[in-house]
Formats: C-alpha cells, sequence, structure tokens
C-alpha cells in the first residue's frame, strides 16, 4: 500500500476522534449548559446533518484546485471548528462550531477514497479504502477513549483543543506525504450529478444511510446506556469504547478484505448479524460483561459494512466517482443523524435508554432488504444482458505515471 495512504488515515484519525468523542462526553456538556441528555445529542446530529450538506458543497468546490490542496484545506477547516467548539460559551456556539468542523467531513472521506483507490491496482480498491478508514476506526480506539479521559478530568473543552492539535497533526501529513496532483481536468458537474440516475447507486447510498444508521442509534447513548443501565461506573465508560473501537478496527479490515472478493455476500452477513445483535443489546444492556460483548460486536460488524459500501458506490458510479463518493460519505452521517434523533425520541417518550437498539436494529433489517433488492436486481439486468456500470468504464491496473480513473497521475 502506499505510503501516501498513511497520510490519509491521519486526517481519518482526528475526523473520526472529533465525530464520536461527543458519545463520551454528552453528560458533562449537557450540564455545562444546563440542557438534557437528548438535546445535548444534538451535537452528534447537527455534526451529521453538517457532513450531509457539506460533501456535494466542499466536493464541488474542490473541482476547482487540485486534489491534494482541497485536502488540505479542509483539515484547516476542521480545526477551525473545533477550536470554536472548545471556546463556545453557549449550546448555539458550540453546536455552530460542530458544525463548522463537520462541512470538512464528507468532502475530506469522499476525495480521500478517490485518490486512495486510484493509488492501487482495481483488485485492491476496497482494501485501500479501508485502510484509509483505519485512521477513523482507530481513533475510536485511541483518541475517543483518550478524549473521553481527559474530558472527564480536565474539562470538555480541552478535549476539543486536543482534537484541533490533531487536525494539525492531519493537515502536516497530508502536505508531506499525499502525491501532489493537478486539478482534474475535463470534470463536470452535471456528469458527476448524472450518476445518482443509477438505481443502483441510490440503493447503495439507501443501505449506508439504514445500516450505519443502525450503529449510531445504539452508541449515540452508549454512556447512559452503560451507566444507568448496565451499572458501569462513569470511569468505566473510556475501556468500553476502547472495547467498540477495537471491533471497529477488526470489522473495518474483515468488510476491506472480503469486498474485494465477495461484497454483496459481505453486506448481507454483516447487515443481517448487526440487525440481531442490536435487537439482543437491549436485553444484554442489563449485564456488564455481555453489554461489553454486544457492544464490541456492534463495532465489529457496522463497520465491517463500510469499505463495502463505499466501493459498491465508486463501482456503481464508474467514470464519474468524486461527488457520489462524498454524498456517499453524507450519506453514512445522515443515517447518524436520523437514528441519534429516533433514538432521542425513544428515550423521550419514557421507553428506557436501551430502547434506541430496537431503532438500530429495525435500520439494520431494513439496508439488509435494500441489500436483497439491489442484488436481485443486478443480477436480472445480468441475465437480461445489460451491462453494469462498471463495464462500460473498464479500469486499467496502475502503474507509476499512469493517470488514475477520473483524475491525473500524481506526481513525485
Amino acid at each position: 500500500m502506499p505510503l501516501a495512504l498513511l497520510a490519509l488515515a491521519i486526517g481519518a484519525f482526528g475526523i473520526g476522534t472529533t465525530e464520536f468523542v461527543i458519545m463520551g462526553l454528552l453528560p458533562e456538556v449537557a450540564t455545562e449548559y444546563g440542557v438534557t441528555i437528548p438535546t445535548a445529542g444534538h451535537l452528534g446530529s447537527g455534526y451529521a446533518l453538517g457532513v450531509v450538506l457539506g460533501a456535494p458543497i466542499m466536493t464541488i468546490l474542490g473541482t476547482r484546485v487540485s486534489r491534494k490542496r482541497m485536502l488540505m484545506v479542509l483539515m484547516g477547516l476542521f480545526i477551525v471548528g473545533n477550536v470554536l467548539s472548545a471556546l463556545a460559551p453557549t449550546f448555539g456556539l458550540m453546536l455552530t462550531g460542530r458544525v463548522v468542523a463537520s462541512l470538512a467531513h464528507g468532502a475530506f472521506f469522499g476525495i480521500g477514497s478517490v485518490v486512495a483507490s486510484g493509488l492501487v491496482a482495481p483488485h485492491k480498491r476496497a482494501g485501500a479504502i479501508a485502510m484509509m478508514f483505519t485512521g477513523l476506526t482507530l481513533a475510536n480506539v485511541v483518541g475517543v477513549p483518550l478524549g473521553t479521559y481527559v474530558g472527564q478530568t480536565t474539562g470538555w473543552r480541552a478535549t476539543f483543543l486536543l482534537v484541533a492539535g490533531l487536525g494539525v497533526v492531519g493537515l502536516a501529513g497530508v502536505a508531506k506525504l499525499v502525491p501532489q496532483q493537478p486539478r482534474p481536468r475535463g470534470v463536470r458537474i452535471s456528469h458527476e450529478v448524472a450518476a445518482f440516475r443509477n438505481v443502483q447507486v441510490l440503493l447503495a447510498m439507501g443501505m449506508t444511510v439504514l445500516g450505519f444508521g443502525g450503529v449510531f442509534a445504539a452508541i449515540t447513548y452508549i454512556t447512559p446506556m452503560m451507566t444507568r443501565t448496565a451499572g458501569f461506573a462513569d470511569s468505566s465508560v473510556t475501556w468500553l469504547l476502547v472495547l467498540l473501537g477495537l471491533g471497529m478496527v477488526g470489522g473495518n479490515l474483515i468488510g476491506g478484505k472480503y469486498a474485494d472478493r465477495h461484497l454483496m455476500p459481505m453486506l448481507y452477513v454483516a447487515l443481517g448479524a448487526l440487525s440481531v445483535v442490536l435487537a439482543l443489546f437491549t436485553l444484554t444492556a442489563h449485564n456488564k460483561i455481555a453489554a461489553a460483548v454486544t457492544l464490541t460486536l456492534i463495532g465489529a460488524l457496522g463497520f465491517a459494512t463500510v469499505p463495502p459500501l463505499q466501493k459498491r458506490v465508486l463501482d456503481q458510479a464508474s467514470g464519474a466517482p468524486t461527488l457520489a463518493s462524498a454524498v456517499n460519505i453524507g450519506a453514512f452521517n445522515l443515517g447518524n443523524a436520523l437514528a441519534a434523533w429516533l433514538g432521542g425520541l425513544a428515550i423521550g417518550a419514557g421507553l428506557g435508554y436501551t430502547a434506541p437498539n430496537w431503532v438500530g436494529a429495525a435500520l439494520a433489517a431494513s439496508a439488509l432488504l435494500l441489500a436483497v433488492v439491489s442484488h436481485t436486481l443486478e443480477r436480472r439486468a445480468v441475465a437480461a444482458g445489460v451491462p453494469s456500470a462498471t463495464a462500460d468504464v473498464p479500469t486499467p491496473v496502475r502503474q507509476p505515471g499512469v493517470a488514475a480513473p477520473g483524475g491525473s497521475a500524481p506526481r513525485a
């Protein structure tokens, strides 16, 4: 794997930390601002909605500059948003800072996915994407637990200053390690938008919204669930988040490995198992050991869907992948926002802190249904002799100095 993937993983680490660290700090933030925990949960859903809106906007703006420069601009925006969150005197300004930081998220992962997949041979594309997303999953093993510990011991504002520092490291990594690329030529927004007329692209994004939304329905409220239902001490949240992160790392790597070989079967297994485990979490959340094991499985099964879902969109939008890739990252976060909102409604209705798990199970099962529909339509099209999207634009094996699909060859 090219060294440039390390730079993308560093940026992903910072972004992943700021996205997920709020889960461990909801009680502290809610107490300081005098709001309820479901209201504080809007810091998660607000971030997610910012990703949804920012992904297409920032990606379109990025067509005017080189991909490397755009990645650097996005990391700068990320730093500004986290500093604003750390210094915000009111809940409204805190939410604004979260949204500012989130604007970088979708475009960074979307453009980064295209850059990563263009650096390797076609049969390694999902693996390259998984390598970049390893930074996101490692954030849940190191960044999020560390940020939670810092927030609980020295104040949550220090956590967001620490995250801003991670953004500085990510910016330096992109500047140093990502190959310089000229601005993509011949890129037409109308061509990129046309990819959304492909029903398979839309179905893949629907799977993304519902499948990953199922994960976030549970983990958005993981702190009150583990402390008030399972009976863990507040200090245990840090190592519980480490377990969640370890599951995410393992699931992401497994998903990347098998998505290059058996993409749809991988989605069937991951989404089906995820829906079952989320449903069981309503029971296992009442026992400490069972809750810890289930939490790890949710992380593994949830992130096992990420590389195949992202690769599915890239394959179906071949020839115009950049905007579709970024919008699919937004779809992950649309699912996060939808799940956080629905989970908050369930808690607010007095159904208890385990109620979001039922919401997550229903969302994951719905994603599995879309996967079955998508695969069925694809097999019928093949049987009828209709060429697949990937057959229209052949992707040659990358060689040094040869242009990557959808862009120009990287320079040393």
